[in-house]
């Protein structure tokens, strides 16, 4: 186990790795303008077997340690009624449902990302950086780095960092480059090891990036990042700093984050493919002023 980082590494990155002002003062889009038209079109070439993969778990609605809120689905109507109805409710945050987080989800010292004060954020929503933003959906080049298997292992424990060697060691295997534009999915096994021993407090010890690795996300370009975690190594072994990828991500690079995908089925359709990378699709509800959405990301080879 390597030395963590401090917390006031984590508050000098928030100073040196900030985005703010560089897509002009009223941005809403963070790093998703380093996606163009011409990134989106490069990536549409990328499709050659039409093979398709969802990036997304089934909605959680059975509670367990690791889903302390979770989705309520109830049937408004049924044979009964001559037709099919439901209802459903869901508190999209957390560790089980597949999500998005909005830019307006967390705060610095009274600051969203961009400089916005954190009163944007108010009871009737984001005024400010919400999901909204996202309507257009985010369309472009995706890469799976499969950090388990770059261990040799079929899953991580939680609670094991990764660092930036290992990003670079799971290119290397994988034989892809991450770069500008690309959204980086990060397969840790996370539900294969739920799978095999039960479900824990995720809350408590999930496998993710140790936030060293926070310079390489912005020297790279990276559009998005996803995770079948929530991309933060926890516990962070960083004093008063429980999410310090979420923290610097969302509020200094302006870095979308997606939480909770199930990226198993996708890293087994990248070894049958025999190449990490595809064009990926990812489209978040349209909820005016909301600090997230569930999501389906799709993966097309």
């Amino acid at each position: 186990m390597r030395q963590p980082l401090s917390k006031d590494d984590i508050l000098n990155f928030h100073r040196t790795l900030s985005n703010w002002g560089r897509w002009g003062a009223h941005d809403q889009l963070g790093t998703l303008n380093l996606i163009t038209p011409e990134k989106r079109v490069a990536a549409a070439r990328l499709v050659q077997s039409g093979r398709t993969v969802s990036c997304a778990r089934p909605l959680p609605t059975i509670p367990g340690p690791d889903n302390m809120q979770p989705v309520v689905h109830l049937m408004t109507a049924t044979a009964s009624e001559g037709y099919g109805g439901d209802y459903v409710a869901l508190a999209p945050h957390g560790y089980s449902t597949s999500h998005l987080d909005a830019l307006c989800h967390i705060f610095q010292d009274g600051r969203l990302y961009n400089g916005y004060p954190a009163a944007r954020v108010t009871a009737r929503g984001a005024l400010e950086l919400g999901i909204d933003a996202l309507r257009d959906g985010i369309v472009t080049r995706g890469v799976l780095l499969d950090a388990a298997r770059a261990r040799g292992a079929d899953t991580l424990e939680p609670g094991e960092p990764i660092y930036v060697d290992d990003l670079e060691r799971a290119e290397e295997s994988a034989g892809v480059r991450v770069g500008e534009g690309d959204v980086l999915l990060l397969h840790t096994g996370r539900w294969r090891h739920r799978d095999e021993h039960g479900a824990w407090k995720a809350h408590e010890r999930l496998a993710g990036l140790d936030a060293s690795c926070l310079p390489w996300l912005h020297e790279r370009g990276i559009a998005a990042l996803g995770c079948d975690g929530v991309s933060d190594v926890l516990p962070s072994r960083i004093a008063d700093v429980t999410l310090p990828i979420h923290s610097v991500a969302i509020v200094a690079l302006g870095l979308h984050l997606i939480d909770n995908l199930e990226l198993g089925p996708l890293a087994q359709a990248c070894e049958a493919e025999q190449r990490w990378e595809f064009f990926l699709t990812v489209a978040p509800l349209v909820l005016e002023r909301g600090t997230a959405s569930p999501v389906n990301p799709i993966a097309t080879f």
